[in-house]
């Protein structure tokens, strides 16, 4: 990664001196609009983005702001974050703003510079890029950065984050205790890394209990209409799951909807990663691996208020178990023989 542009650079290609254009960036008056203009142009030619986070901090001042961006506000886990981090920051007189992600890594970068750009304080993020290698220069300059739900990549910043892969392997064997050989995984694009352990979990604990995995059982749904769509077509193959575990509660969601529609609730076991509005009032109650929203906002809000009061501790990362909440719908016992769902399907050489 190159050098990034400096304010002198901006200056000298501009042909003006560097208190003018620390006026114009710091939008000060006393510039006329020709010389604006001129800095202007210089800065986009040369890509310079002021570093908003570096002049606060040697002037002193915080603006009592930070921002929480997430995947999807909508969801009820994100809104259960959000709230938790807002009620933690409102007892320190800190305002949060917030914003979804949609799991788009140029839509993470442009609100990380609009929020700096606008002197928030610090981030809370669950981040949809790949690395966030990019908020280095702004951590180094005194911006504080704490990643929830996922853990960072290629930067040394404070985490808290759910332990995706004992949490999925746990539901996963629970089924198999209750008597189940053919498990279908209805998961988040396996692009994402929460995805991708839970899916892991799963294999984890289908392997210990000598299953071959099925190709055909593992599938990658983004919504809840996709999930149910999902649902139904599994149930209606050759060689239907007779258990479900569903590693989002949008995918949770998607299923129950199917299993219902069906008339298949009472007779497919089900078992979710997250928590659903009104779980335990279905019939049959929704068994779930419950995460901590929650702890998780309280616990990454009080890591970013210990930075933004100046605490210099080695970065940490924190790791949270998801609980089992056996409700019924992950207790059902398989309708057919353990032979026979052992001998449905091919195994899955993947």
């Amino acid at each position: 990664m190159g050098e990034r542009a400096t304010m002198r650079d901006v200056a000298a290609l501009a042909g003006v001196s560097l208190k003018t254009v620390s006026r114009v960036v710091n939008r000060e008056g006393g510039v006329t609009e020709t010389l604006v203009q001129r800095v202007q142009r210089a800065s986009e030619k040369l890509g310079y983005r002021h570093n908003l986070a570096a002049s606060n901090l040697r002037r002193g001042r915080r603006t009592r702001s930070v921002a929480l961006l997430v995947q999807d506000l909508s969801n009820d886990y994100s809104a259960r974050l959000l709230r938790a981090v807002d009620d933690a920051a409102r007892a320190q007189g800190v305002v949060v703003f917030s914003a979804s992600l949609d799991e788009e890594e140029a839509r993470e970068r442009e609100l990380v510079a609009n929020f700096i750009e606008r002197r928030v304080d610090g981030l809370l993020m669950m981040p949809a890029s790949a690395s966030q290698a990019y908020l280095q220069p702004e951590m180094a300059a005194g911006f504080a950065v704490v990643m929830i739900d996922r853990a960072p990549r290629d930067l040394l910043a404070d985490y808290v984050i759910a332990d995706n892969v004992a949490g999925a392997k746990q539901a996963t064997a629970h089924l198999i205790a209750h008597g189940h050989r053919r498990i279908a995984l209805v998961c988040d694009d396996l692009a994402i890394v929460t995805a991708r352990e839970r899916c892991d979990g799963y294999l984890a604990a289908l392997r210990d209990a000598g299953i071959a995995p099925q190709e055909a059982l593992i599938r990658s749904v983004r919504t809840e209409a996709a999930a149910t769509a999902c649902v139904v077509d599994l149930l209606g193959s050759a060689a239907p799951p007779t258990a479900i575990f569903a590693a989002r509660n949008s995918a949770t969601l998607g299923a129950v909807g199917a299993l219902r529609s069906l008339g298949r609730q009472n007779s497919v076991a089900l078992i979710g990663f997250d928590e659903i509005h009104m779980a335990d009032l279905l019939d049959p109650g929704i068994s779930t691996m419950a995460q901590d929203p929650t702890r998780m906002g309280e616990e990454a809000a009080r890591m970013l208020l210990a930075r933004l009061d100046g605490s210099t501790d080695t970065h940490r990362g924190l790791v949270l178990p998801a609980t089992l909440r056996a409700r019924g719908s992950g207790e059902i016992r398989p309708p057919v023989p353990l032979a026979a769902q052992a001998g449905a399907g091919t195994g899955w050489a993947g």
